[in-house]
């Protein structure tokens, strides 16, 4: 099938959303599908497979990034995005509009007026989102938003979503909703391997073979919860001097006032901030940990490096918020309640306990193993685009496995 897969986001950018739709694409394209990938201006070129193409909008000078959530930017933006997908649709002949986040309220229209079939690919709720931003928070935009989510709900051919919250959330709207979740994979997956020279490289730029380095990976947006995390460094570092905090990911205009943070603290010896890095070389800081560490604070989503975090083995520290529980339990990770305290001694505890790290590694690395594999993600993606060429989308099906994989 010919698919035109539409990301109102940049692309390729080392964080959540836009690493999941690359890892649909790619999925597609390896199911045999002609996937056109339509995104914003701003972002990474990758080498794409055979079969695939990446279309972007025209380049706005003023312009240069795009944050995560709601923006003023996104509404010109995003009828950037409708314009050129409406030029794409009137020259090239499209079986599927496969549409991410925000753009599925214009997709479902476009969808309708070429005469094709629309799969929405669902990464949070969008209602739920604008509730809580401070720029669109207003409660009639909400309920506006909400009332055209349910629309979509029920208009949709098909619906991915990558955590079971959000498919619940999906059939609380509509019971008879065609929804399914396929999990995000891990950055691991489709890596191309870790170079062991790299990691030593790194140990040694950071402090050394004495350190204990508790790594974080992924951006630096507040609810993330790193201002708890930088809190739980101070008491940790003092009750155990060896202990190095890395956290990789942040903005080159986040980076200054971080470091400054980390000063201000007294911490220069004890926590070192970098820059973000490609999803690639995030693997070789999260097999330079000892600990990895996930203080999030907020969120229902399961955040995309935790599957990262669980294939790599080595013990977590998370925060019992559901964006965690979703995934991870007392057997694959250290959960601790989102407060500075309890992070910062659930980590002297694994410093502390050998046996516990190790034990916490291999049940997570097999649980990773038996429920977030490859075959199994495009499996279920198969079901889906299978479902929609026979002209029927029966989700009940999308509950069997494929004969081998556990669940």
């Amino acid at each position: 099938m010919r698919i035109l897969m539409i990301a109102p986001e940049p692309f390729l950018e080392p964080r959540g959303t836009p690493i999941s739709v690359h890892q649909r694409m790619l999925g597609l394209a390896e199911l045999g599908h002609e996937v056109h990938l339509l995104a914003y201006h701003v972002g990474q070129d990758v080498v794409l497979p055979p079969g695939a193409e990446l279309h972007r909008i025209p380049r706005v000078p003023f312009v240069k990034r795009v944050k995560v959530g709601p923006s003023w930017s996104k509404p010109l933006l995003d009828m950037l995005v409708l314009a050129k997908a409406m030029a794409l649709m009137a020259r090239i002949r499209y079986d599927v509009i496969h549409s991410h986040e925000e753009a599925v309220f214009f997709s479902s229209l476009l969808a309708r007026l070429f005469g094709c079939r629309h799969v929405y690919d669902m990464h949070s709720c969008l209602s739920r989102q604008l509730a809580h931003s401070a720029v669109w928070g207003h409660r009639p935009v909400a309920r506006l938003f909400e009332m055209l989510e349910k629309r979509i709900f029920s208009s949709s051919d098909a619906i991915i979503t990558i955590a079971a919250d959000l498919e619940a959330t999906v059939r609380a709207a509509n019971p008879a909703a065609s929804a399914v979740t396929i999990d995000n994979l891990p950055v691991s997956i489709r890596s191309a391997g870790i170079d062991p020279q790299r990691v030593q490289s790194l140990r040694c730029q950071l402090g050394g073979p004495e350190r204990v380095f508790v790594v974080y990976t992924g951006t630096f947006e507040r609810y993330q919860g790193l201002e708890l995390l930088l809190e739980s460094a101070v008491s940790a570092s003092r009750a155990r001097p060896q202990v190095k905090f890395v956290l990789v990911g942040a903005q080159s205009h986040q980076l200054q006032s971080w470091q400054e943070r980390v000063r201000g603290l007294g911490l220069q010896d004890h926590v070192a901030v970098l820059e973000r890095v490609s999803p690639d070389e995030s693997l070789a800081f999260q097999e330079l940990a000892d600990i990895l560490v996930s203080p999030r604070i907020a969120g229902l989503t399961v955040p995309l490096k935790i599957y990262s975090y669980l294939w790599g083995g080595k013990p977590i520290v998370a925060t019992d918020i559901d964006a965690h529980t979703a995934v991870l339990d007392h057997q694959t990770a250290l959960l601790v309640p989102p407060d500075s305290a309890a992070l910062a001694a659930g980590i002297v505890q694994l410093m502390d306990d050998p046996e516990l790290r190790q034990g916490l590694g291999t049940r997570a690395q097999q649980y990773a193993a038996q429920n977030h594999v490859l075959s199994t993600y495009l499996a279920k993606l198969k079901l889906v685009y299978d479902s929609l060429e026979e002209g029927q989308v029966p989700m009940a099906r999308f509950d069997a496995r494929p004969a081998g994989e556990s669940s």
